[in-house]
């Protein structure tokens, strides 16, 4: 008996050593409860260091997600927006929404069992102690002016620290690039506009779009440089004061159908045919997912697909 009783307890003493090991060292390749510390605009989340079922609930999330090679589960949707942006082609199709950027669904989020949530304090600050109860929740400060340190922040909650690193300095290289190809490039004064439902916008230096383009180097017109506005990302500009928006080049968006519509009413005008830029034929429409709500590192690069599309043959 007492052989017997000795027996049970080496067993009972390696399965607690195994189980030990199990926790600390997790086998490659397999799903753990693995963990690290990520310090973001709410505090320190623990969250899994390889998480696998991802909820966004910011556009540029889904970009950051999508360019790191991660499909989220859910994500919250542009309000004007129909459906996930293109540029990314079917990717997006498995999934599934989970309202809008600025009234996320808890109880959808709750339906995906998301181990990883990445949000905005800027957009849902207060949703933030439900969304943590749902799963461990990171969420960047700012919108647009900080989007290479919000994609760095989210890269490495999403475990890909480093190659978050990689494709931000291949983006800087290739803008730099761009803007040594092109010569003088302060010499060519871009205009950046959007049109939004109700008022139309010129976009500054700290807006996403206004970042890429400084990141090449390229001028501004004095008008949207903003130096009198405390906020540099964007300012107003009504349809009676179209000519505001002119330069060398101007790049045009509009954010959803109802903005597409004023912005078809106002270049229709004889303000809009006006200006320089139109009459020399250098006025573009482009894509506002890219432009203005794509916000991340694979979207700034279509921005300079763009950059050297029209300037190269300007």
């Amino acid at each position: 008996m007492r052989r017997l009783a000795t027996a049970i307890a080496a067993v009972v003493a390696v399965g607690v050593g195994l189980t030990g090991c199990a926790e600390s060292d997790p086998v490659a390749g397999s799903d753990t409860a693995e963990t690290h510390s990520i310090t973001h605009a709410m505090g320190a989340t623990s969250v899994p260091v390889n998480p696998k079922r991802v909820v966004v609930l910011d556009t540029d999330k889904i970009d950051t997600a999508l360019s790191l090679g991660v499909v989220p589960v859910g994500a919250a949707r542009a309000g004007e927006a129909k459906g996930w942006p293109t540029y990314f082609g079917d990717q997006l199709t498995p999934i599934k929404e989970v309202g809008v950027l600025t009234e996320p669904d808890l109880e959808a989020i709750t339906a995906l069992k998301p181990d990883l949530i990445l949000g905005s304090k800027f957009r849902q600050e207060k949703f933030y102690d439900e969304l943590s109860k749902i799963a461990p929740t990171v969420f960047t400060e700012k919108v647009g002016i900080t989007w290479k340190e919000n994609f760095l922040l989210d890269g490495k909650a999403l475990g890909k620290d480093q190659q978050a690193r990689d494709l931000l300095a291949a983006y800087e290289k290739r803008a730099k690039d761009l803007g040594a190809k092109l010569g003088d490039p302060t010499a060519r004064k871009i205009s950046i506009v959007r049109f939004m439902p109700a008022e139309i916008r010129v976009y500054g230096p700290d807006s996403f779009s206004g970042i890429v383009v400084g990141d090449v180097g390229l001028g501004r017109p004095e008008r949207q440089l903003l130096a009198d506005k405390e906020d540099k990302r964007m300012d107003k500009v009504s349809p009676e004061r179209i000519a505001e928006v002119d330069g060398d080049i101007i790049f045009v968006a509009a954010y959803g159908e109802k903005a597409a519509a004023e912005q078809a009413k106002v270049t229709g005008g004889t303000l809009w045919k006006n200006l320089s830029a139109v009459k020399a034929g250098k006025s573009h429409v482009v894509p506002d997912e890219i432009w203005m709500t794509g916000i991340g590192v694979t979207a700034a690069g279509k921005i300079l697909d763009d950059l050297e599309k029209y300037l190269t043959a300007a």
